[in-house]
């Protein structure tokens, strides 16, 4: 990588660290980036609102290739001392997106300075920590007939520098799920004057060991119970409401999906038994991140090529992605880069992306457009 651009590309990243906006809230990101781009590329830059991609056009070419990165950051606090530190209280980049799209911008300048004979799309996404991002950019596949599209996130826990691959499933499916009972309040002194949907929904609660049990299912499948709200902080008055939320995992979809299936059926089994109404809430919601093997090998020859160690993964992350969204319509594939096996995790506060990590990035992606 060319080092004037590594240099305005890590710059680049601190401004967008001390910048941060959240999801779906990226204005100042996205017209930083497309500002940057039109300063140092010709590129031809699409604004599609809330993201935007820049596209090289190549003479002749017949393969459409695309690269993605997201750009939101996540509802925390900076804490640690940073010379780029976020300004903005509550928001920060505790992710390494701002890495991301550092990576994806410098990656650009590369291939606007050196060509390519491919025509190569650059898309910066935004919304990736909420799930909905990329469903908003999904028709940019069919549109450009992209033939095949790559990403990559940073990861702590890999060696440094290492590149993570798997074949199929690299990231978990999942959603949160909200249960709402519905009874009537009575004086607490008399409970059978009301309908209470505590007893309901804590035969919920002791339902979920059995619906993602390992015996009946081929991979890996949680249930996560993140809050119970049941009632309100008044003695004198027996619950009448009542919320369970739920975070619902899987390896696969269908798998993810037959979960869901299984607690509304019971929940509404539930209702009925006790007399109360109930509906149901979906949020955040993310597929599965599936690798195609062809792609998945094409990270791992240029890895190789370029010199940087392979990791072989054993199985996917439980984490969430919703690239995923992108590799149902087209080829593709999701790899890893790791900080370094005792580095700060994501989403925490002593976190912030390894800027050396845009070379290691912007290495590798130029390897797969030769």
């Amino acid at each position: 990588m060319n080092s004037k651009n590594f240099d305005l590309a890590k710059q680049l990243r601190h401004e967008l660290h001390q910048h941060p906006e959240l999801s779906n809230e990226e204005v100042w990101t996205k017209q930083h980036l497309i500002e940057f781009l039109k300063t140092y590329t010709k590129l031809v830059i699409v604004d599609k609102g809330n993201w935007f991609y820049a596209i090289y056009h190549a003479e002749s070419a017949k393969q459409n290739i695309a690269f993605r990165a997201d750009y939101d950051a996540l509802p925390m606090d900076e804490v640690i001392d940073l010379p780029w530190a976020s300004q903005f209280p509550g928001k920060a980049h505790k992710c390494g997106h701002d890495g991301h799209a550092a990576t994806l911008a410098a990656f650009a300048l590369e291939v606007d300075q050196l060509g390519a004979d491919k025509n190569i799309y650059f898309l910066f996404q935004p919304a990736e920590e909420t799930g909905d991002g990329a469903i908003q950019c999904v028709d940019f596949i069919k549109e450009h007939n992209i033939d095949e599209i790559f990403a990559y996130h940073n990861m702590s826990g890999l060696p440094y520098k290492t590149v993570g691959i798997i074949d199929g499933t690299a990231l978990c499916a999942s959603k949160g799920m909200t249960i709402h009972m519905k009874g009537s309040p009575t004086h607490a002194s008399q409970p059978e004057k009301g309908i209470n949907p505590a007893f309901a929904i804590a035969n919920i609660v002791n339902a979920i060991p059995k619906f993602i049990s390992p015996d009946l299912n081929k991979g890996l499948v949680l249930c996560t119970v993140v809050q119970i709200d049941v009632g309100e902080h008044a003695f004198g008055i027996a619950a009448s409401t009542g919320d369970l939320r739920l975070t619902i995992r899987a390896l696969y979809e269908d798998e993810l999906n037959r979960l869901q299936e299984n607690l509304e059926n019971f929940a509404k089994n539930q209702a009925q038994q006790y007399g109360l109404q109930v509906s149901f809430a979906y949020n955040d919601e993310f597929p599965e991140t599936f690798n195609h093997k062809e792609s998945a090998d094409k990270i791992r020859s240029v890895a190789k090529s370029e010199g940087m160690t392979l990791l072989e993964l054993d199985e996917a992350f439980r984490g969430s992605e919703d690239f995923g969204h992108f590799t149902k319509l087209t080829k593709g594939a999701y790899c890893f880069i790791g900080n370094g096996e005792d580095y700060p995790h994501v989403h925490t506060h002593e976190y912030d992306f390894r800027d050396e990590l845009i070379e290691s990035g912007v290495n590798l992606f130029k390897a797969l457009i030769k």
